[in-house]
């Protein structure tokens, strides 16, 4: 048993690092690490941003989506978690597409469908409609996310769609349309799913695909609940004491798959999952799955080879907070955050607990908490998308968080959104350490609740927009006005025969500095990325050496680059990268 006293110090400690939390869902959040906060000196106030780094897009680009969860008022669990958009140049013409995911109306007494919806990207930032036109239409259950892939090596990007009541794949016929392969295709699951991944897990080319549940849950399993001010509200996933394991399919080679879950030892752990994350964390050349857990010890299946996965999460020291405390984990984006070849996790979380960064040291995780760091400040919000992009382009990740409610607390600013709160943007000064961009970015605070995030070139202009997807509110999108003058390249990243690819590490040397990235665009939360990997380079003007690790292990050397461009780079066509950079 830990002491009283002990508990108390950390918890001082933490309220002085991320800001003190308020209302009824405070809860431990994870310790400082002495060594690395002594290491960091406190931002400089001139480093933040003088003007707006984000213009408000309106409807009138034709991007008018609105999120919707019904009117029943009955408080069911699925309303709280659904809303994610995707990022998908559907039609190949090389600007990115944008799928919006609603939610619907679980009302049994008049159900409605949702009405998800597919924008094409017409360039100069006006959009069309083209759902009805695309087949992209669901009669039944209630949206939850997305994940796009190139399932059938045909090389048109297809759709995933998380849902209660039936996920639903869509694959791309090329011609502008999809037809629905859900059962065809062998990836039907009817659960309460929330985010999910392509991934190659055996490295055969093919594309996998790892499935996140959150509850085994039902209309009439809805409990009812109160927030401390005593009105009806949400419940928490522990009141329905009902895990939901994840779901792994295996991809035989032809877009039909096998349920390997059992198989592959993914059932011997569950939890209420939200987010989920690949790469290889432990660098033994496989690639592994992360899944972020409501309120439950987190999972790090590490892939052991031959189909096997063994949740090591505990021993590597990214299950619990480093009191030994669940939190309620909801995105999580794996990046080098430090830029040194290993990929750390960024979980966001509950109010009162501030969101964590689990910092990878050769395969084992420190909760890692500076004052200065990603998590600074985020106590007193509730995240749920999630990425690290640079929005300035000056060779520094900055972060973007999609912040709301879950539960109602005691005191709101607005009644009329009990549940809203602002976005998080911080600006990256290097070494780990941040910065907060008043407004989110923006000329004004705008707060809505938050839900899924996706960024992506919209204008390919080199510099990188946000959409949020906003629960039973519009789309928020936003143009950059950051990057200004400085550089910026993106590589569109293919196997040898011209076919989609994940988790490639990509590192790059430009004006003598290096960085690192993975490619896997499905991460955050129910949401999907830009599938380019981009690279901010500041006032780099050439780029002088691009190295690539694929996912098969193989790593190139594919030369000198010029930057503002973007650049298809294919596997086979470089040099063998040099082996003193741990290849």
């Amino acid at each position: 048993m830990r002491s009283t006293s002990a508990l108390a110090l950390l918890a001082l400690a933490i309220a002085i690092a991320q800001g003190c939390g308020q209302g009824p869902e405070s809860s431990q959040g994870s310790t400082q690490n002495p060594a690395a906060s002594a290491s960091l000196p406190t931002p400089n106030p001139a480093t933040t941003p003088t003007r707006p780094w984000f213009e408000a897009v309106g409807p009138d680009s034709g991007l008018d989506f609105r999120h919707h969860i019904g009117t029943c008022g009955r408080f069911y669990l699925p309303e709280m978690e659904s809303g994610g958009v995707g990022l998908i140049d559907y039609n190949r013409d090389g600007r990115l597409d944008v799928l919006c995911i609603d939610g619907g109306d679980l009302d049994p007494s008049q159900p409605r469908p949702p009405r998800h919806r597919l924008y094409r990207n017409d360039g100069s930032w006006r959009f069309t409609d083209v759902t009805e036109a695309s087949g992209l239409r669901v009669s039944s259950g209630f949206g939850m996310g997305c994940t796009v892939g190139d399932c059938n090596r045909d090389g048109w990007p297809d759709l995933y769609i998380t849902q209660y009541g039936g996920n639903r794949l869509f694959r791309n016929r090329g011609d502008g349309t999809f037809e629905e392969a859900t059962q065809s295709a062998g990836v039907a699951v009817d659960s309460l799913s929330t985010s999910a991944a392509f991934v190659d897990y055996d490295t055969d080319g093919h594309l996998d695909l790892i499935v996140v549940n959150y509850v085994r849950w039902t209309p009439e399993t809805e409990r009812e609940c109160f927030s401390s001010g005593g009105r009806r509200d949400y419940c928490s996933p522990l009141n329905y004491q009902a895990p939901a394991p994840p779901v792994l399919f295996h991809n035989r080679g032809d877009g039909t798959f096998d349920d390997v879950t059992r198989e592959a030892g993914l059932l011997r752990a569950f939890g209420n999952g939200l987010g989920v994350a690949t790469g290889d964390f432990d660098q033994d050349g496989r690639v592994d799955l992360f899944i972020a857990n409501d309120a439950m010890a987190n999972q790090l299946w590490l892939n052991r080879g031959g189909g096997r996965f063994q949740d090591d999460a505990p021993l590597r020291g990214c299950a619990l907070n480093a009191v030994g405390v669940p939190r309620a984990g909801m995105g999580v984006v794996a990046v080098d955050l430090l830029q040194r070849g290993w990929l750390d996790l960024f979980v966001t979380h509950l109010v009162g607990e501030g969101n964590g960064l689990f910092l990878n040291e050769k395969g084992a995780f420190t909760d890692w908490l500076v004052p200065d760091g990603p998590m600074a400040g985020s106590q007193p919000h509730t995240g749920f998308g999630v990425e690290f992009a640079d929005f300035d382009n000056d060779g520094r990740l900055d972060l973007y968080v999609a912040n709301g409610r879950v539960k109602l607390g005691q005191r709101e600013s607005d009644p009329t959104q009990p549940y809203a709160e602002p976005d998080s943007v911080k600006r990256g000064l290097g070494d780990g350490r941040f910065a907060d961009v008043p407004f989110a970015g923006l000329s004004r605070e705008d707060p809505g609740v938050g839900r899924g995030l996706a960024i992506g070139d919209l204008d390919n202009d080199g510099a990188l927009d946000v959409l949020v997807i906003r629960r039973d509110a519009p789309i928020r999108v936003l143009r950059n006005r950051a990057a200004g003058s400085n550089h910026w390249i993106a590589l569109r990243l293919e196997d040898a025969h011209g076919h989609e690819t994940r988790n490639a590490v990509i590192r790059i040397e430009a004006g003598g500095k290096i960085f690192w990235r993975q490619h896997q665009p499905n991460q955050g939360y129910a949401s999907s990325q830009d599938p380019r990997v981009h690279f901010g380079l500041g006032s780099a003007t050439q780029v002088e050496h691009v190295w690539i690790r694929w996912p098969d292990g193989k790593a190139e050397d594919f030369g000198s680059l010029p930057p503002d461009e973007i650049h298809t780079i294919r596997q086979g066509r470089g040099t063998a990268a040099p082996g003193e950079f741990g290849w």
